[in-house]
C-alpha cells in the first residue's frame, strides 16, 4: 500500500520525466529521431535530477580475485592468469587501458581477492578478502563474514570519487562459472542453461566445465537469495563489483554494466539494494551464453551488440561515449525557439 509520501514522490517523478520528454521532443529534431539516445538522456537526467545533465567524466574500477574451482578445470586458462592480468593492468597494457586511453576515462585496479602472495605495487588498491574462494564445487566459495565485507569494501569504493560516471570490470580465472552458478541460483533455473564457454572451451572441455558445476549445483537449493548465493558460489570480485553498484548509485553516479559476469553482479545488487538499479545502464549483449537470459531477468536493454566477451569492464568503456553524448544533446542541444527554426505543423 503506497503512503501519501510515496504517493506524492511518484507524482512529483511523472512530472519531472514528462518535463525531461518535453525538453527532447522541443529540440531541433522530429520527435524520436534520436531514438535510443533520447531514452538514455531520459534516464540521465532522472539519475541526476537535473535537464542540464553531465557524463563528462568516467573512471574504470577493475575488481581480480581468482576462484579456488578454477584448479578444477572450469578454465582454458590457469590461475596464475589472474596475477599476471593485475601486472598488464597497472603496466597499461590489456584492452581496458587502451579503451579507457581512448575515451578519456581514469582506471584503478583492486585485489579484491587474488591467489598468492600480496601484490606489492604502488598503484594497485588492497582490498583482499582471502587469497582466492573456497572450491565451490565442494563447499561455500566464503564465508558469511568475508561476503559482508567484500561487498561493505565495495560499497566504500563505489562512493569514492567524483567522477559522473563508473564503469566497473573484473578479472579472475574461472568467473565465468561462478557468474553462471549465482545467477542460476538467484534466477531459480538449471545452471546448464547460463554456462558458455568463458575463455574459450572447446567442446571436451564445455562438457567437464558443465558437469562441474552441475556438481556444484546440487549442493544447494534450487533457488537462493542474493546474498546466500554469492557466499556459495560467488567470487570476492563480484560480491566486491555488486558493493560498488550499490555505493556509486547512493552516490548519484552513473553506473554502466559490462558484460555477463558485471550484469550477475548487478543482477545480485538489485536484489541487496532495489534503490540501485534505476543508476544502471547496460553497455552490451556479450557472446556469453547466459548474458541474454540475465538482461531480460533485469528487464534490461544494453546499448551495443558486438559480439565481445573479455570482460575487464571494456564493453562498459565502449558504452561510455554514447553515455556522454546523450547527456550533452539534453544539456546543449538547440530547441526550435532558441534557434529560431520552425517545428512541425
Amino acid at each position: 500500500m503506497q503512503t501519501p509520501t510515496d504517493t506524492d514522490a511518484s507524482h512529483s517523478e511523472a512530472q519531472f520525466e514528462a518535463q525531461i520528454r518535453a525538453a527532447i521532443d522541443g529540440k531541433t529534431k522530429p520527435v524520436g529521431a534520436l531514438g535510443g539516445i533520447e531514452t538514455l538522456a531520459v534516464q540521465i537526467a532522472q539519475i541526476q535530477k537535473s535537464l542540464t545533465p553531465r557524463a563528462d567524466t568516467c573512471r574504470l574500477t577493475i575488481f581480480a580475485a581468482d576462484h579456488g574451482m578454477a584448479t578444477a578445470g572450469v578454465s582454458a586458462f590457469p590461475q596464475d592468469v589472474t596475477r599476471q592480468m593485475v601486472l598488464n593492468f597497472l603496466s597499461e597494457g590489456a584492452a581496458a587501458n587502451v579503451f579507457a586511453r581512448s575515451v578519456g576515462a581514469s582506471v584503478r585496479v583492486v585485489d579484491a581477492g587474488v591467489a598468492g602472495q600480496l601484490i606489492d605495487h604502488p598503484g594497485l588498491i588492497p582490498r583482499r578478502i582471502a587469497a582466492g574462494t573456497a572450491n565451490a564445487i565442494e563447499r561455500p566459495a566464503m564465508t558469511p563474514s568475508e561476503h559482508a565485507a567484500a561487498l561493505s569494501s565495495g560499497s566504500a569504493l563505489g562512493h569514492e570519487g567524483d567522477e559522473a560516471v563508473a564503469c566497473l570490470g573484473e578479472m579472475g580465472i574461472g568467473n565465468t562459472s561462478s557468474a553462471s552458478l549465482v545467477a542460476a541460483k538467484i534466477l531459480g533455473v538449471p545452471v546448464a542453461d547460463l554456462t558458455g564457454r568463458g575463455t574459450g572451451l572447446d567442446d571436451d572441455d564445455l562438457r567437464r566445465k558443465c558437469e562441474l558445476l552441475e556438481k556444484a549445483a546440487n549442493r544447494t537449493n534450487d533457488k537462493l537469495e542474493a546474498g546466500l548465493a554469492l557466499q556459495e558460489y560467488g567470487g570476492f570480485e563480484i560480491a566486491m563489483m555488486a558493493g560498488a553498484m550499490i555505493g556509486a548509485a547512493a552516490s548519484g553516479k552513473i553506473v554502466i554494466v559490462d558484460g555477463f559476469i558485471a550484469t550477475v553482479a548487478a543482477l545480485a545488487a538489485e536484489a541487496i539494494s532495489p534503490d540501485c538499479r534505476k543508476n544502471m545502464i547496460f553497455a552490451h549483449q556479450s557472446a556469453e551464453a547466459g548474458h541474454g537470459r540475465v538482461l531480460a531477468a533485469l528487464k534490461a536493454k544494453p546499448l551495443l551488440h558486438l559480439g565481445m566477451r573479455l570482460g575487464e569492464g571494456t564493453g562498459a568503456l565502449l558504452a561510455f561515449p554514447l553515455v556522454k553524448a546523450a547527456a550533452a544533446m539534453l544539456r546543449e542541444m538547440a530547441s526550435f525557439e532558441s534557434a529560431g527554426v520552425s517545428g512541425p505543423a
